[in-house]
């Protein structure tokens, strides 16, 4: 159950939704997350009246291109299954929306089951709720 949030600069409608549909794919194809289980919030900055701030931290050159890409999902993968996820997201990110993979930024926030209300007021992962 990740929730993902895609923010770009001047990207345009098509551009970030190609990215969300690339970070969706690489969820279900390297972590094994159902075809269903979407749910992303894509933001688009028009470098006036909101922007995004980058540099070239660890010898990565990032441009206008950049595409933040936080994932929120419950704790348990793999630091291999982690990489291979990246590294998925950046060659979809490039093939789907011709952003160039050091250009994608990723970062992964863990939580538990307790962490999720999927609607209803209810924590869904934990079972049934109490009377």
């Amino acid at each position: 159950m990740p929730f993902v949030r895609i923010d770009t600069l001047r990207a345009g409608p098509e551009r970030l939704a190609a990215l969300g549909r690339a970070v969706h794919d690489a969820l279900v194809e390297t972590i094994g997350i159902p075809p269903d289980d979407r749910f992303q919030v894509l933001v688009d900055h028009d470098g006036a009246s909101s922007t995004l701030r980058y540099d070239d931290y660890l010898g990565v050159h990032r441009d206008d291109g950049i595409a933040y890409v936080a994932i929120t999902l419950r704790s348990g993968r793999s630091p291999a299954r982690k990489q291979a996820l990246y590294r998925r997201i950046a060659e979809l990110a490039h093939a789907y929306a011709g952003t160039e993979p050091r250009n994608v930024f990723v970062v992964l926030t863990e939580n538990g089951p307790a962490d999720w209300s999927l609607g209803e007021g209810r924590a869904q992962y934990l079972g049934p709720a109490e009377p």
